[in-house]
């Protein structure tokens, strides 16, 4: 039974205090470089490029030179097997729409980015399963087994997870790809916060690598820190259904940023240098949370996620998560995401969640003023 696509809670929730609160803490990409530090990595020919660019339409599929670049973060996937969209939540609309029909069934990892279940929900019939909290958020693929029909089309899964910063054992994962190789199912892997591991070897495979229906979310928001640019895409290999995500794209945004795409694809070439910054934040902060979170554990339920730059933890106060947030926020301007703007339609989420971002610089002033906030209220 599809539903109607109904407000997205989190990005309602954001619009409310991303940009008013002094310290996000929730946020969920990591810290965006200024306009001249990633000009001065690029090539003289790359940077001339740029300044004396011609701002018009580009190719609906993306810029040649850009997904040059992007294939080269994947070791099965050329030019070809790639399509641009303005951010990855275009890229999830248009695949949805494309992939979905109201005969179909899907299967959606929870908790998610909304967009994951919205938009499924709004064309077939969809089963949620439940990543389980209180084992290390792990993911039964039993639990996938018996939520298969015979008109199954689509899983859908993201690892290093939003909000949760689970990623996958290694053989979960192949077991999940093999499932839906011998099914003939589509795997929707949303893979933005690849790349921001705790440790190296739990950085799963990319889904068009090793699966010939694996389908490859990525953006450059996440990991690289350049949400501005709004550039995302899709990696499959099935030319057909990238050229109907081409088709779909000319009722959107028909092309990307003529700027953006010169400006990702900078970023492209000095990855190496652009992730290693993130994941020195990431460590950093993380450091930091530890040493705070281990003064209050009588209120906050804090593990060291596995990767990305988010974690979904329990608050333990008697005065609950919702209530918490919101006098942070509005007394302290610290702003965390409380469970309710990851309410599922398709399984319960476990109450009484914050989600915390830290990809940021700001985070260890950010812990300093929280804990100055709590020590004032008698935490």
């Amino acid at each position: 039974m599809t539903k109607p696509m109904r407000d997205f809670a989190l990005e309602t929730y954001m619009s409310k205090w991303e940009f008013v609160a002094r310290y996000n803490m929730t946020a969920s990409d990591a810290e965006s470089l200024r306009l001249p530090e990633l000009l001065a990595m690029a090539s003289d020919e790359d940077r001339s490029e740029f300044e004396n660019l011609s701002l018009g339409y580009t190719e609906t599929f993306g810029a040649p030179a850009l997904r040059q670049e992007i294939a080269g973060t994947y070791e099965m996937a050329g030019p070809e097997n790639l399509i641009c969209f303005a951010g990855a939540e275009e890229a999830i609309y248009i695949a949805m729409k494309v992939l979905l029909t109201a005969d179909d069934h899907a299967i959606v990892i929870t908790p998610n980015y909304q967009a994951a279940e919205t938009l499924p929900l709004s064309i077939c019939a969809v089963t949620g399963v439940a990543l389980d909290m209180d084992n290390h958020w792990d993911l039964d693929i039993g639990r996938i087994k018996a939520a298969l029909r015979p008109n199954t089309k689509l899983i859908s899964i993201n690892f290093p997870n939003n909000p949760t910063g689970k990623i996958l054992p290694r053989a979960t994962f192949d077991a999940l790809t093999e499932l839906c190789r011998k099914q003939g199912i589509w795997l929707f892997s949303d893979e933005v916060y690849r790349l921001i591991e705790k440790d190296e070897r739990l950085r799963l495979p990319q889904a068009i690598d090793v699966y010939e229906r694996g389908i490859s979310l990525n953006v450059m928001s996440k990991a690289y820190g350049l949400p501005g640019l709004r550039i995302g895409w899709l990696a499959s290999n099935d030319h057909e259904f990238l050229v109907r995500c081409e088709r779909y794209k000319h009722f959107l945004s028909i092309c990307n940023s003529a700027p953006s795409e010169i400006l990702a694809r900078i970023a492209l070439k000095n990855r190496d240098q652009i992730l290693a910054r993130t994941r020195g934040i990431v460590r950093s902060n993380i450091a930091h949370l530890n040493t705070f979170f281990a003064d209050f554990p009588h209120l906050f339920d804090w593990r060291e996620p596995d990767g990305g730059c988010v974690a979904f933890i329990r608050y333990k106060g008697a005065d609950g998560v919702e209530e918490f947030t919101r006098r942070v926020v509005e007394e302290a301007g610290v702003f965390f995401l409380p469970s309710s703007v990851y309410h599922s339609d398709l399984t319960p989420v476990p109450e009484n969640c914050l989600r915390i971002g830290f990809g940021r610089l700001h985070v260890p002033e950010g812990l300093t003023v929280l804990r100055n906030w709590l020590q004032r209220n008698g935490a």
